[in-house]
């Protein structure tokens, strides 16, 4: 669809979580370079403000995260969106986007622009607001759709289910899907763990639970933790931790990639990317696993489990056999890029050209 006017299309992004940016940072640039302008916002939240920062990303704050409890939640999901409102209300936004970002759908509704909405998560109780108020949802293949949101009416008619996984989307860039990974049989291994999403609202799961574990690693290998927030940071800077590579701020994919040997997860975007970018990966995920991590699993991309106390890096690495890059999933992500964007796309050039006419 072509522009009849010569006013600039802008897309809105709101960037909540540290996964997101790695999910639309290449979209964000390519419609910088197709002409549009792009607005992010973002709030404090894990690693996202770092994110942003070190992939040059402009981003304005706007307001905050309210932890893990669900009283606070409630009391802060009107909060975010009344000053995600204001903030943008004279923005003459034409179109919005963002993943599993609760207030972006509602906010778009209240600016009067569409917007589309994904999430890789059935256990999130802010998909209603997606449902409710977005243009168009998009959600995962191998999300279980036996949850009750897909029984929720008015789903169908405004849902794309797209191909492969959500980290697939942006990772495809980044491989040819060629074994690029050779396995180390000796220690010292490099391993790295990302501990438990516990500010989450869908996680039941203990805190902390991965202690032992990372000493009795430490012993025999070069152990990197990567925290989730500045709790987690304190908690792994302190004595008994001693040896174990603590990073301030997060690390480069490129170089976790080329330096790790095994990695741990207790969940979440970051797990899924190294399984499926070839790492021999396990999940240690606590609570009731989702459809894309069963997914993985199912077709042996990693692993989980639950207990890894007594945790011998060579016999892990062994279990878990030869893990290839798999490049039918990255293929999926490119296809399911593209299905995103060109939705995107026409949605604000319909909306921007419907405001000339009025």
């Amino acid at each position: 669809m072509k522009i009849t006017s010569n006013k600039p299309v802008k897309i809105w992004f709101d960037i909540s979580n540290s996964p997101h940016v790695m999910m639309f940072h290449d979209m964000i640039n390519e419609l910088k370079e197709k002409g549009f302008d792009v607005i992010i916002t973002s709030r404090p939240l894990a690693n996202t403000l770092d994110l942003l920062d070190q992939k040059g990303l402009e981003h304005a704050v706007v307001g905050e995260h309210y932890g893990k409890n669900l009283f606070m939640k409630f009391f802060g999901y009107p909060i975010r969106c009344f000053q995600l409102y204001r903030f943008l209300k004279n923005k003459h936004l034409d179109a919005a986007i963002a993943q599993s970002s609760f207030h972006s759908p509602l906010v778009a509704w209240m600016l009067g622009i569409p917007s589309i909405y994904t999430n890789d998560n059935e256990h999130a109780i802010g998909n209603v607001a997606g449902l409710f108020f977005a243009k168009k949802l998009y959600f995962p293949e191998s999300m279980n759709r036996k949850s009750i949101l897909f029984m929720l009416p008015g789903m169908k008619r405004k849902t794309v289910i797209y191909p492969g996984i959500k980290e697939s989307i942006y990772l495809w860039r980044k491989m040819d899907g060629k074994k690029h990974f050779t396995k180390k049989t000796s220690v010292p291994f490099n391993i790295y763990l990302r501990p438990e999403p516990r500010t989450a609202q869908y996680y039941k799961g203990g805190e902390n639970f991965l202690d032992k574990t990372i000493n009795e690693l430490k012993r025999e290998n070069h152990v990197v933790v990567l925290s989730r927030d500045k709790k987690q940071l304190a908690h792994y800077h302190e004595d008994q931790f001693k040896g174990v590579d603590v990073p301030d701020r997060p690390i480069r994919m490129e170089r976790i990639l080329k330096d790790c040997d095994l990695f741990i997860g207790a969940g979440g975007s970051m797990t899924r990317e190294i399984a499926i970018m070839g790492i021999p990966t396990i999940s240690v995920y606590q609570d009731e696993l989702l459809g894309v991590d069963k997914y993985l699993i199912d077709k042996g991309y990693m692993s989980h489990v639950k207990n890894l106390e007594n945790a011998n890096a060579g016999k892990l690495i062994a279990m878990l056999g030869e893990h290839i890059g798999n490049g039918h999933l990255l293929e999926k992500g490119k296809k399911a890029y593209y299905m995103m964007l060109d939705d995107l796309i026409n949605m604000a050039k319909i909306h921007h050209n419907k405001k000339q006419l009025v």
